[in-house]
């Protein structure tokens, strides 16, 4: 079944707003009919099974053209619009990609050399056409690609996750059935569409006809606290940072009251145990979900019910429905309650594998296992802890950064000797990084210099938080550079 198919499966016909905010607006019924439109234009122009880049904030134009685009029986490739241009031209050598959505604004800046551009009036163009046709088949194997979703991969380049209709269909079946998710749900979205957790908030609301309200300012966060109110929102998602800074930075969060909001839920890496407990204690009456996930997962693998939290806190809770889990040793055996070992899962919302790339594949999925490469801890009760990543990946702010990537930018200063990327603790971040250099004149090379040349070729995000300057690399017995 093609995922487009599954998620207007029963809203396609709602007049009630999906899409909510002070900026836009669009029905459940527009949206579909809008979707199907530039889905025929793209199957009847340019076939199926080509991959299609989606760079754009989140709006009623990426949404429109994400749909589409999976409708179509073509893959969408959504990508961070703050993406730098290294990375922009890995990815799309890799994918053979020629046709590109993207605003007007992001055009104007990117070098999208070659490309089939389509930005807002395209679309429109499109969609305004009354001899556009509207395809209502379904002959798309629940196993086809539906889109790749890039991370970032231990060597820095770029990992492209494939993900099927069937994952889609999956997964989102799990999340809106833990969660009790209904009609009358409007969830406040401040993560990112190209991130599968802002994806996943995406799909679920869609499925069940509820609403979302798209605030792309988390930084404002009176604008936050406001459009939670304004629009009677009933559920919240974020990742660490986004609970650390509206509990620690916002002055009147804590003491505003929420009368509408059902529940929230937390994921993206840990959150600390004392923000956990200063929610719950602010907001006893919201229902708080602390949820385990991976892009290679399509989003979610485990989640904590809310009534276990005061005792399980810490835990990740349990698989989803659908998924099974086990905490293995190097053997893929289970571990006993106390010990360490690598969580394994397997289930309908694991990945195909990774694009192009069947050696880390096989590294990754084996006998039917994902291999997630966390590490963790059970108790008698089967509820799982995580303990540590055993990839050399950092979640900043909820996403992934490669250390090596970020190192290798530093190392082109022509001053630099060496430059090691380690994640410290971040009472906002929960992560954030420092960079040691070493640097052969310390009057040539200050903080402020390294941080403008890698604010020059590095997303803001990937920019080191600190920097320490030394003379001397530090390196163990067997002449690594010794890394926290």
């Amino acid at each position: 079944m093609n995922a487009f198919n599954y998620l207007f499966e029963n809203t396609s016909l709602l007049e009630k707003n999906f899409i909510l905010g002070p900026g836009e607006t669009i029905s459940l019924r527009e949206l579909y009919t809008r979707s199907l439109k530039l889905a025929d234009y793209l199957s009847a122009n340019y076939g199926q099974n080509q991959n299609i880049l989606l760079l754009a904030p989140n709006s009623i134009f990426f949404v429109v053209a994400y749909l589409a685009i999976i409708k179509s029986g073509n893959v969408v490739v959504p990508l961070n619009p703050e993406i730098e241009q290294g990375n922009l031209d890995f990815i799309k050598d890799k994918c053979l990609s020629k046709l590109t959505f993207t605003t007007t604004h992001l055009a104007k800046r990117i070098d999208f050399t070659n490309d089939r551009i389509f930005d807002e009036e395209m679309v429109r163009r499109i969609i305004s056409d009354n001899s556009t046709s509207i395809i209502m088949t379904d002959v798309m194997p629940s196993g086809q690609l539906a889109e790749i979703i890039f991370t970032s991969g231990s060597t820095g380049e770029p990992k492209g996750v494939m993900i099927s209709h069937g994952n889609l269909i999956a997964n989102t079946g799990s999340i809106i059935e833990y969660l009790g998710l209904r009609q009358e749900d409007t969830m406040l979205v401040v993560l990112p569409f190209y991130y599968c957790y802002g994806l996943s908030l995406l799909h679920t609301h869609l499925r069940v006809g509820g609403s979302i309200v798209l605030n792309n300012m988390f930084i404002m966060l009176g604008g936050v606290i406001n459009d939670l109110k304004r629009f009677k929102c009933t559920g919240f998602a974020g990742v660490p940072s986004h609970f650390q800074i509206l509990l620690r930075k916002s002055d009147s969060f804590r003491s505003t009251r929420f009368p509408d909001l059902r529940y929230v839920t937390q994921a993206g890496g840990k959150l600390h145990n004392a923000f956990i407990s200063e929610f719950i204690n602010a907001f006893p009456d919201i229902r708080f979900f602390v949820m385990y996930g991976q892009t290679e997962a399509t989003a979610r693998l485990s989640w904590l019910p809310p009534e276990r939290l005061p005792e399980k806190i810490g835990s990740c809770g349990k698989a989803i429905p659908g998924v099974e889990l086990k905490v293995a040793d190097e053997h893929g055996n289970p571990v006993k309650p106390g010990e360490t070992g690598e969580i394994l899962a397997r289930g309908e919302n694991i990945m195909q594998g990774y694009y192009k790339d069947p050696e880390l594949t096989g590294l990754t999925l084996k006998k039917g296992w994902l291999y997630t490469g966390d590490l963790a801890t059970v108790d008698d009760e089967g509820f799982i802890y995580l303990t540590a990543r055993k990839k050399e990946i950092f979640k900043i702010g909820g996403r992934r950064v490669s250390p090596k990537e970020i190192e290798e930018v530093i190392m082109l200063m022509p001053q630099v000797i060496d430059c090691t990327i380690d994640a410290v603790f971040d009472e906002i971040l929960g992560e954030s990084m420092k960079a040691t250099v070493v640097i052969r004149d310390t009057a040539a090379v200050t903080v402020d210099t390294i941080k403008s040349w890698c604010a020059a070729r590095l997303a803001l995000y990937k920019v080191p938080q600190i920097i320490e300057l030394k003379d001397r690399i530090s390196i163990s017995a067997t002449g690594k550079t010794l890394r926290k």
